[in-house]
């Protein structure tokens, strides 16, 4: 038990996670997977109750999926009309996913190409060095994902190119990184997403900046680890 909640254990199988989701488990059965990863066991009921999550792992541990695939649960969990509109006309996308580097943007946007196949999933990446028209007329035709460094978003808001205030799903992904002098663009875009989504947070270490960052952004999340703390 944590703070009065009863955590739920962790899953041994991919079906323990995603027997609802056939579509899910088929996507994981193309890619060859045989076992959740331990970040992925632990993360993955946590997040399908709607709670918060700071996941600490290293790189190459599967972190990734632990925040995309209840990702795209909470997305076909959504209402389909939002204030009398059908899905496909609400304002703007439903997850957002905050990375520091383009690489990572577009290493998140490769996974969520290949494990949303055959959905009606559309996704944008956006960053900065990338072609910003291609990005913009992406992003004006309706996505429901958006994966971006905060610079290019940011640019991108401040525009009027694309809104915020649908998403209802939020990451921040490799936190540890993204705390370094990310934090004003990081501000500036949390502005204009609404209080109640819910909040995933990933980092390789656990430093009093990604503390302060979880405290600011994250409500009463559920820490998980895998290693150590001391990192």
């Amino acid at each position: 038990e944590e703070g009065g909640r009863s955590i739920p254990n962790p899953v041994r199988t991919f079906a323990d996670a995603f027997e609802h989701f056939p579509d899910i488990l088929d996507n994981i059965c193309r890619a060859g997977f045989t076992t959740p990863s331990p970040i992925q066991s632990q993360a993955w009921p946590v997040v399908l109750l709607g709670w918060d999550l700071v996941g600490i792992a290293q790189t190459g541990t599967g972190k990734t999926l632990a925040f995309l695939f209840p990702g795209f649960i909470h997305l076909t969990l959504q209402p389909i009309q939002i204030g009398g509109r059908p899905r496909e006309q609400r304002e703007g996308p439903g997850m957002l996913i905050l990375t520091p580097t383009r690489e990572l943007a577009l290493q998140i946007k490769s996974e969520c190409s290949k494990y949303s196949y055959q959905s009606c999933t559309r996704s944008v990446c956006i960053y900065g060095g990338g072609n910003r028209r291609e990005q913009i007329d992406i992003a004006t035709r309706g996505v429901d994902i958006v994966i971006a460094t905060p610079g290019r978003l940011n640019d991108l808001m401040m525009n009027g190119h694309i809104s915020m205030r649908g998403i209802t799903y939020l990451v921040l992904d490799e936190a540890d990184m993204l705390d370094l002098g990310f934090e004003p663009q990081i501000m500036k875009i949390l502005l204009d997403v609404r209080p109640d989504r819910q909040t995933t947070m990933t980092s390789a270490t656990w430093p009093p900046g990604v503390r302060r960052l979880a405290r600011s952004y994250l409500k009463d999340p559920v820490l998980v680890y895998v290693g150590s703390l001391n990192l």
